[in-house]
Parts: structure tokens; C-alpha cells; sequence
């Protein structure tokens, strides 16, 4: 299976990405101009894939999500070519019933299986930290999941 996208030139740094199948994202590089960075396409993409999995898997363990939202940060090495050096990836859930052995269950599968950006990311040498935070129930919840890299080797959580 193969993927391709096109970049085009619009002008300056500025470039409109189209996908095979028709999506276009717009990129930018130029200081006060709309359009992603590089940098930031790249944590939009993990931040969506693993959330495309973790609320695919919540649906099939039935359970209800008032509200999901993934949040990807990224520490970036001080020499060029400024790679990430480590990633934290948050899920933020919101339900009353969502049971937290269901969501930790969902990131690890994500984290360790199903995601590709995750697993591509995770070859190299950016450590990817994998956290839950439960909002809404009468007790908020919140730790680290798994953590990956690098290498693609599984690493233990990080003591809190």
C-alpha cells in the first residue's frame, strides 16, 4: 500500500499540500503567515491518528464520551536539524462513566499497535510520553500510559 501528496509553491514559503485522495493542507514558513509549520503538521498528525484510535476503540467498548481531545507537545533539540527530542501526548476525556481500565487499554493499543505515526516516530530517537486525563467524573483522573521509543523499543512509564 502506498501513499503520495503533492506540494505546490504558492509563494514565499508557502506551499498547499494535496493528498491522492483530495485533502489539502496549507503550510507556511514565512513569519506571520497562516498555514501549519512543518513541525506543527507533524504533532497535528499523531495528536489525530492516536485519536482516531483511542475513540474508535471507546465506541466499541461502549463507552460514552461527552467530550475527547488529544493534545501533542513537543520538545525540539537546540541544534539544527532541530528534531523533537520527546513528545507528550494527552488524551483529555470527559464522562461521567468512562471507565479509565477502557481508556488506558485504548492509549496502549494506540500507542503500541495501531497508530503508524506513532510507531514511525517512535524508530527514531524522540521518546513519546502517552498520558490520560478523565475530567467530569466526581473523581478526576489522570497518569501516564506507556511511553515509546526510542528505537521502537516499549519503555516503562516514567515515575510521576
Amino acid at each position: 500500500m502506498s501513499k503520495s501528496v503533492e506540494a505546490r509553491w504558492r509563494s514565499g514559503l508557502g506551499f498547499s499540500v494535496v493528498s491522492a485522495d483530495g485533502g489539502t493542507v496549507e503550510l507556511d514558513g514565512d513569519e506571520g503567515t497562516s498555514g501549519y509549520r512543518p513541525t506543527a503538521l507533524l504533532l497535528a498528525s499523531l495528536a489525530a491518528c492516536t485519536g482516531m484510535d483511542v475513540i474508535s476503540v471507546l465506541h466499541k467498548k461502549r463507552q460514552t464520551v461527552g467530550r475527547y481531545e488529544v493534545v501533542v507537545s513537543g520538545h525540539r533539540r537546540p541544534d539544527h536539524p532541530r528534531t523533537f527530542d520527546v513528545m507528550t501526548v494527552e488524551h483529555r476525556v470527559s464522562g461521567s462513566d468512562v471507565d479509565s481500565a477502557a481508556l488506558v487499554r485504548a492509549i496502549e493499543l494506540s500507542a503500541t499497535r495501531y497508530c503508524p505515526i506513532t510507531a514511525q516516530l517512535a524508530q527514531g530517537d524522540v521518546t513519546i510520553k502517552h498520558r490520560f486525563l478523565i475530567e467530569g467524573a466526581s473523581d478526576p483522573r489522570e497518569g501516564e500510559v506507556v511511553v515509546t521509543g526510542p528505537h521502537g523499543r516499549g519503555l516503562a512509564p516514567l515515575p510521576s
